[in-house]
């Protein structure tokens, strides 16, 4: 993959993907593939789509686990897991336990400010329990796991509830938008706490580097709260810890203790609020992890996110 070293950093990131890296690997024996499903048509802005794999040699409907990819809200495609990660990690993991996975795009925070990116994750959740018999899914067993950007995503499609400016009304405007589970990973969870990006130590193979490098001088918070009218109210919305509830979904929260981007504090707070408000939460931090988990073997921490779900999901 062609790179651009930023010498001033020594980051490195991709300015494009060869044909040879154009999305997922071949679909496993077993699965039936929806791919390019278009759950928003926004007047204005693209298609938002998504992807979904169903596993056929499973007794159905099985549940379905929602995937939202990372990227500092500024970059991301739900194709691509990071490039650093062995191939396969976890889609094929999620598969082979028996679970349909839905691969989500959402709105950039330079194509438009907060919330529409938690309306366009709700509305994929809208859409994919509407056509749920369709597509051989089980609407009541949902679960939603992102990285970084998208593990703030997750948080918030799990903590969000009943709230029309939140739940936004594209795509399939009726119905519920819950999840039964959610797996965060190293997102963000209060923005009252959280330093500034751009003083962060991200480490050479950091693919996130393509999004976080790209920040023409500005924060990606506060490019995706560029447009609020109200930022002191914005902030407080975009921040999981704002929404906790007793009513919450079981929450996995896995951080390193070494991530350099996005710190550990993060999770410990969401991890203390969800305690303190009587929600089922596990917190695990991760010795010597950095972002994406540089430093340390993943395997683990994928089958700890696959036995939780299950736990929560059943088979």
């Amino acid at each position: 993959m062609s790179i651009i070293t930023i010498p001033e950093t020594g980051y490195v990131f991709p300015q494009f993907r060869p044909p040879v890296s154009a999305g997922r690997s071949p679909v496993p024996a077993g699965t039936t593939a929806h791919l390019g499903l278009s759950y928003a048509l926004l007047e204005g802005y693209r298609e938002l789509g998504l992807d979904l794999y169903v596993p056929t040699d499973r007794p159905g409907p099985v549940p379905c686990v929602i995937w939202i990819h990372g990227g500092a809200w500024l970059s991301g495609d739900r194709r691509y897991f990071p490039d650093i990660w062995p191939e396969g990690i976890v889609f094929d993991g999620l598969i082979a336990r028996g679970y349909a996975v839905a691969t989500i795009d959402y709105r950039h925070a330079r194509e438009a400010s907060f919330p529409a990116q938690l309306h366009d994750a709700k509305a994929a959740v809208r859409y994919l329990r509407h056509f749920a018999a369709e597509l051989g899914i089980d609407p009541t067993r949902f679960a939603v796991w992102g990285e970084s950007a998208g593990g703030h995503l997750a948080a918030l499609v799990g903590l969000v509830s009943g709230r029309p400016e939140l739940e936004g009304s594209i795509g399939v405007a009726e119905g519920d938008s819950s999840v039964s589970a959610v797996v965060d990973w190293y997102g963000v969870s209060d923005v009252a706490t959280m330093p500034a990006f751009a003083d962060a130590a991200l480490p050479d193979a950091d693919p996130h580097a393509e999004a976080e490098g790209a920040w023409r001088g500005e924060e990606p918070i506060d490019v995706v709260l560029a447009g609020v009218a109200d930022r002191e109210a914005a902030e407080r919305d975009f921040s999981p810890v704002s929404h906790v509830s007793a009513s919450a979904p079981p929450f996995l929260l896995v951080h390193g203790d070494s991530d350099g981007l996005v710190p550990i504090g993060q999770s410990v707070l969401l991890h203390e609020r969800l305690r303190a408000a009587g929600a089922p939460v596990h917190f695990h931090p991760v010795p010597g992890a950095d972002h994406v988990w540089i430093g340390v073997d993943m395997q683990p921490l994928v089958t700890e996110a696959l036995d939780f779900l299950e736990g929560v999901l059943g088979g």
